[in-house]
C-alpha cells in the first residue's frame, strides 16, 4: 500500500487534491481512498488530507501517521507544523515552491534522502497562469504523477474532467501537464548529469 499525506491551508484545495488523487488511482485500476482531517475549518488554517493507493481492497480508515509520500501545498507550513512527522525512510517529498530544499532550510534534514525523491515545483504560479487562482492542488497532482508510477498524467486529467467542466477543467489539466513536464524535464537533466 502506498500512503500519501497532503498538507496545505484552507482554500488551497487540499481535500479536493486528495479526492482527485484517489479518483486518478481508481481510474488507473487501483483501489484508493481519500479523506480529510480538519482542525478549524477556515481559509488559511492548516489542513491535512490523506490518500491510500493499493492493488487490493483497503480496509484501514485511520489517519496516515507514516506516509510514503508528502505533498506540501504551502511551504509556510514547513516551520509551523511538523509536516515530516512519520515520513518513511526512503519517502518522497513534493513541495509547492520555486526555492530549493537548501533555500527552504531543509538541506540537513534531506541530506540522506534519494535526490529523485525530493521535488520542488512552483504549483501556485502554474495555477495562476492556467486557472487564474492560487490553488496549487492540480499542478501538484501532475507533478506527483511524474514522480512515480502510482498514477498517470492521463488518469489525473481524466479525474479533472470528471470533477470540473469547461475552462476550469482545461486550465487545471494544462496546469497539471505543465507541472508533469517540469518534473520530467528535471528527471531527464538529472539522468544526463549522472551519465
Amino acid at each position: 500500500m502506498f500512503q500519501v499525506r497532503i498538507h496545505g491551508r484552507g482554500g488551497q484545495g487540499v481535500v479536493t487534491g486528495a479526492e482527485m488523487l484517489s479518483i486518478a488511482a481508481f481510474l488507473g485500476g487501483k483501489h484508493a481512498q481519500a479523506f480529510p482531517s480538519f482542525g478549524s475549518e477556515r481559509t488559511g488554517a492548516p489542513v491535512v488530507a490523506f490518500c491510500r493507493i493499493d492493488d487490493r481492497d483497503i480496509r484501514l480508515r485511520e489517519p496516515i501517521l507514516e506516509p510514503d509520500a508528502l505533498i506540501i501545498q504551502d511551504p509556510t507550513l514547513l516551520h509551523q507544523v511538523d509536516v515530516f512527522s512519520g515520513l518513511k525512510r526512503g519517502g518522497y517529498i513534493l513541495i509547492n515552491t520555486t526555492r530549493s530544499f537548501d533555500q527552504l532550510g531543509l538541506g540537513d534534514f534531506v541530506k540522506d534522502f534519494q535526490a529523485d525523491h525530493l521535488l520542488a515545483v512552483g504549483a501556485t504560479e502554474l495555477a495562476m497562469q492556467h486557472v487564474g487562482r492560487p490553488v496549487p492542488n492540480m499542478p501538484m497532482l501532475g507533478a506527483f504523477a511524474a514522480l512515480g508510477s502510482w498514477v498517470t498524467l492521463d488518469a489525473v486529467q481524466a479525474a479533472i474532467r470528471q470533477k470540473f467542466a469547461g475552462a476550469v477543467a482545461q486550465g487545471n489539466m494544462d496546469a497539471a501537464r505543465d507541472a508533469y513536464d517540469t518534473v520530467m524535464n528535471h528527471k531527464r537533466k538529472a539522468q544526463a548529469q549522472d551519465a
